[in-house]
């Protein structure tokens, strides 16, 4: 396959959202866009058993379907000193009070944990690290299937910065680490086969490094500055292209809109 070049005069900036003018119970049909997607559906649908499809497959369709994702960058320690550095995409964040984050690592070979999962647990604490655009390739270079005593951080090209608290280096060229210890860890087991196959990791953030330039007067990230990138189907990643906002409604001030449009509707 043929694709052009990466485009690096390209950012990303904010925008309208894509129906401005929407309306409360107003019908996805009302707009062109939206006619053009609701017209997909007379190609029908496909319903996958989940009991039935190969788990390959599974991982497929999961991987393409459940997107973007962002991308946890995991730099561990062995007992031995030996580090590693791995990027998970089964990655998320679950609670801001207390700071807990998640990240989900499956096994590489039936009995083989990954070196990753096997450093978590000797409790001398990790980092995880968000991966910007200049430095995407460095990242998925760690993602080999390097022998355990293989420090990835040698073929990376990236460099290691110490912790305010634990052994592992955090990614220096990373705006926003986070150093963690283990909360809890969770051996993913098939509800059928019995077969151990994944490791869910909770995390509890004990620092934030966030470096200054990403950093607005409000105290939150500057998506345009960080360029974050996030993880696609197969060997897929994305930058993060034009966003727009949109306020979360409050009862309080959208009830008699709520209440007019429900009410239009009912009289049509």
């Amino acid at each position: 396959m043929s694709v052009p070049p990466f485009d690096h005069t390209t950012y990303s900036t904010y925008t309208q959202p894509p129906n401005s003018s929407w309306t409360y119970g107003q019908k996805i049909d009302t707009t062109p866009a939206g006619k053009e997607w609701v017209a997909g559906e007379s190609a029908g649908w496909k319903v996958y058993n989940t009991a039935e499809t190969d788990k390959t497959d599974i991982y497929k369709l999961l991987i393409s379907g459940i997107v973007p994702r962002p991308i946890a960058f995991v730099s561990t320690i062995s007992e031995e000193g030996v580090e590693n550095l791995a990027p998970f995409s089964w990655f998320n964040t679950v609670t801001n009070y207390p700071p807990i984050i998640s990240f989900a690592c499956n096994h590489s070979g039936p009995g083989r944990v990954k070196d990753t999962i096997a450093n978590l647990k000797n409790s001398q604490g990790f980092t995880v690290n968000i991966i910007s655009e200049p430095f995407v390739e460095n990242a998925n270079a760690t993602a080999i299937d390097a022998p355990p005593d293989f420090d990835e951080w040698t073929l990376s090209g990236l460099t290691k910065a110490k912790c305010v608290q634990i052994k592992a280096s955090r990614v220096k060229e990373s705006a926003f680490s986070m150093e963690c210890e283990i909360y809890k860890s969770i051996d993913i087991t098939h509800p059928v086969t019995g077969e151990h196959n994944s490791t869910l990791i909770l995390a509890h953030v004990k620092y934030i490094h966030v470096r200054k330039d990403v950093l607005t007067d409000k105290g939150v990230i500057d998506l345009t500055k960080f360029k974050p990138v996030a993880r696609l189907g197969d060997i897929s990643y994305a930058r993060i292209g034009d966003a727009y906002r949109i306020a979360r409604p409050s009862w309080a001030q959208e009830e008699a809109k709520i209440q007019d449009a429900l009410t239009t509707l009912a009289s049509l």
